[in-house]
């Protein structure tokens, strides 16, 4: 989709997917499923469970059991069918913004409300680096019929990977107002060297017990297609009332190859290749950061901990010097790409007028073209 959808001669550094071939263990299980000649639903084996316990005590310290484990077709499904759990029309869900824009669309298909608190901007090693405004975030939780808090930890858009003691206070937040945390964690692999991601469950036992996981190695393994995703939830009532609303909502019958592919990636050859994967994106951050301080340094970079999306600051194009807007969000994204014949994705889908993301997740040469191009627009836009 990210090249079909858009004309030969634009550079598509928009949705989140990538322009690489999936692990090689991975297509060799998928070719192997695929001489079976058979396609029909298929049975989740225990393996498939294991995998998934296996790989997030070896890599990310923390085992949860195969029988928290429910699988489905994707992360978005998944939380659509907590939504379906644990609120009803007319309830509230509390967001750290900016954030992945299908929540919004799955929170208003419900019925529900977003209730957004916007993440502070605070400078770290000369960048701009997102927060959590505890104050904020304690009296938003405070207010009537909040019932389900959703996080993506790691951060989409901005690359943010949250401490353990963040998370540590976000989870006493919501545990003291009756709050369920609903934890994105699919781009938990995505993590520059140096940099520790922490599973929210682990972190203390009364959130192992009361929160609900999100996860998926699709966006790991740029394997979306294959539609896999499963949900951890420790508490048997809460898993319960998540396994109806799966199947009420028809999403319980996986991918066949998805089942397999998943199995392959949580191995050790799996866990090299997104260990060089992740250097290659801190590479790609860097050359950024670089080109723009060089060349447009009014377009603020912000400092990442991980992930391939970028988040820009283009307020200073976006705004004029009285403060007021003069070209949204979108009109800057739809300008570039007429003119540069680049894709970006406009920040106003996550809740930031003023800002867009940018995907680092394509080749060298692809990268500098679209920087290239990019940097172009910034200044004729200038």
């Amino acid at each position: 989709m990210k090249w079909d959808t858009v004309p030969e001669d634009v550079i598509p550094m928009w949705v989140a997917d990538m322009d690489f071939e999936t692990a090689p263990c991975i297509m060799k299980a998928v070719q192997e499923r695929a001489k079976h000649g058979a396609y029909g639903y298929t049975a989740v084996p225990l393996s498939f469970y294991e995998s998934i316990c296996n790989w997030f005590s070896k890599r990310h310290g923390w085992t949860p059991d195969p029988s928290w484990i429910i699988p489905t077709t994707g992360v978005v499904p998944a939380f659509s069918a907590c939504l379906e759990a644990f609120t009803k029309p007319g309830d509230k869900v509390l967001m750290l913004t900016p954030i992945y824009n299908c929540f919004y669309s799955s929170i208003r298909n419900y019925g529900c409300k977003a209730l957004e608190v916007p993440l502070a901007t605070v400078i770290k090693d000369g960048r701009p680096y997102y927060e959590i405004d505890f104050e904020d975030f304690e009296k938003a939780a405070g207010e009537e019929n909040v019932k389900v808090m959703v996080i993506c930890s790691p951060h989409n858009p901005a690359g943010r990977v949250w401490t353990r003691e963040e998370l540590h206070r976000v989870g006493e937040v919501c545990l003291r107002h009756g709050i369920v945390p609903v934890v994105d964690e699919i781009h938990c692999e995505f993590t520059f060297p140096g940099v520790e991601f922490v599973p929210f469950a682990s972190v203390s036992p009364e959130f192992e017990e009361k929160s609900v996981i999100l996860g998926s190695c699709t966006k790991a393994f740029n394997i979306a297609g294959l539609q896999i995703a499963n949900v951890i939830c420790k508490n048997d009532e809460m898993r319960a009332k998540v396994d109806k609303a799966i199947n009420v909502n028809e999403i319980c019958d996986v991918n066949p190859f998805g089942v397999v592919a998943m199995q392959a990636a949580y191995t050790d050859e799996g866990a090299q290749w997104m260990n060089d994967l992740n250097v290659y994106f801190e590479k790609a951050y860097k050359r950024l950061d670089s080109l723009l301080s060089a060349e447009v340094p009014e377009v603020r970079l912000y400092k990442m901990d991980g992930t391939y999306l970028a988040w820009l600051d283009c307020t200073a194009l976006c705004f004029g010097e009285d403060g007021k807007l003069r070209m949204t969000s979108q009109e800057l994204v739809d300008d570039i790409e007429e003119h540069e014949r680049v894709k970006l994705n406009s920040g106003s889908m996550y809740g930031d007028e003023g800002f867009i993301r940018v995907n680092l997740a394509t080749t060298p040469d692809f990268l500098e073209e679209g920087f290239s191009r990019m940097i172009k627009g910034f200044k004729r836009l200038r």
